[in-house]
């Protein structure tokens, strides 16, 4: 790890890579070959495709041939609602004001009409909401495709997923679920979900960037974005990076371990604790909710994230103001927004998220650089007044 981040809390972004899916990696790469070709080169690094995709469709509760391997988890939210409202003939689309950017720009462009459902401002799903838009949709005669997130990328609340489910399943609707900060944090069951597409992404649970899955019923195989040579059984184009594939695969075989979510779990509460001494006044969004245990998503009034982020990395600290998928910017987070928190209060948002990684000293190590960065704002206020 980078000398200068010594203190790396930003796995929701992307996690440090896994020693064994390194160690997978330089693997394949001694390997030559397509793996659509027949020949003796070819069969070998086909293999190394099918031992990941059986891999990480054990991981996410999924049979082999329901493992389609992307570019990318954006790739995959792409293909299940872009394609997905193509080719399953949907009059229109429901997402979440929530949802990552990504599943709300890919809405935006696919040509249909799109129904946006609230949050509550404890960060859930409004469910009667959907419920309304669901009964709207049958009093017209309408079909809908549902993009929700299971897990909030900002927060780490996780939505109520069976509820939804329950909702969507017995109607001709279609659900697409974005479990890319659940996978490996939450048991996904998608073989036994009423859940007719799920994206996952390597590069937050330890593997690779540049390599997702979308998770993809039998029902559903019409759903293509790229389609390319017939490659993914035909349902993505594209030869297959299969370095990054089997980085995927050995990312799995880590994940997840009992051990790892009862620690990252502790350290969070640990945070949570030394966050509550130091000011009386924190704010934790989604606190009352069921979150995954690594997401710390706070706010001390009066501290701008902006100020903090910039004094915690020349500590060595990497933290974040939300998602990271908006070129390095540091802006207002829709996610706060559609919860209703004021904006002096977000503008104050700092997410610190744990994975495999981290450890108690990361914590201790934060509280104390930020209680005396808090300290010497405080100060400086006082100076200027």
């Amino acid at each position: 790890m980078n000398a200068r981040l010594a203190h790396y809390l930003d796995h929701n972004a992307s996690a440090p890579l896994l020693p064994e899916s390194q160690a997978a990696i330089v693997s394949a790469l001694e390997f030559i070959g397509n793996p659509s070709s027949v020949h003796v080169a070819g069969r070998a690094v086909r293999a190394l495709v099918d031992d990941a995709r059986e891999q990480v469709a054990e991981a996410a509760g999924a049979k082999a041939k329901q493992v389609v391997f992307t570019g990318s988890a954006t790739e995959a939210i792409t293909q299940a609602i872009v394609a997905g409202s193509a080719t399953l003939n949907v009059d229109e689309i429901i997402v979440s004001a929530g949802d990552h950017t990504a599943a709300l720009k890919a809405a935006e462009t696919s040509g249909k009409p799109v129904r946006i459902i609230g949050l509550t401002s404890d960060g859930q799903i409004d469910a009667d909401g959907l419920r309304a838009a669901i009964g709207t949709l049958a009093e017209t005669g309408r079909s809908a495709l549902v993009a929700i997130h299971l897990v909030n990328n900002e927060t780490g609340v996780v939505q109520p997923i069976a509820e939804i489910e329950a909702l969507v399943g017995p109607t001709p609707h279609f659900l697409f679920v974005d479990a890319v900060q659940a996978f490996g944090k939450l048991p996904l069951d998608f073989a036994a979900r009423a859940t007719d597409m799920m994206a996952i992404s390597a590069h937050k649970i330890g593997g690779p960037a540049g390599v997702g899955a979308l998770l993809v019923k039998e029902h559903c195989d019409t759903v293509r974005l790229i389609p390319g040579g017939g490659q993914e059984q035909g349902r993505r184009g594209g030869t297959e990076p299969v370095a990054l594939i089997a980085g995927f695969g050995a990312a799995t075989e880590r994940f997840p371990l009992a051990y790892e979510t009862a620690h990252v779990a502790d350290l969070s509460a640990r945070l949570e604790n030394g966050l509550q001494k130091l000011s009386k006044d924190v704010a934790i969004f989604g606190g009352g909710m069921e979150r995954v245990g690594n997401t710390v998503n706070f706010a001390i009034p009066g501290y701008k994230s902006s100020v903090a982020m910039m004094g915690l990395d020349l500590e060595g600290i990497a933290v974040s103001s939300g998602s990271a998928c908006s070129s390095g910017k540091v802006g207002k987070s829709h996610v706060l927004e559609a919860m209703s928190v004021a904006p002096d209060l977000m503008a104050c948002a700092l997410r610190v998220s744990f994975g495999w990684s981290s450890r108690e000293e990361d914590v201790d190590v934060f509280l104390q650089t930020f209680a005396a960065l808090i300290d010497r704002h405080k100060k400086r206020q006082g100076e200027a007044a």
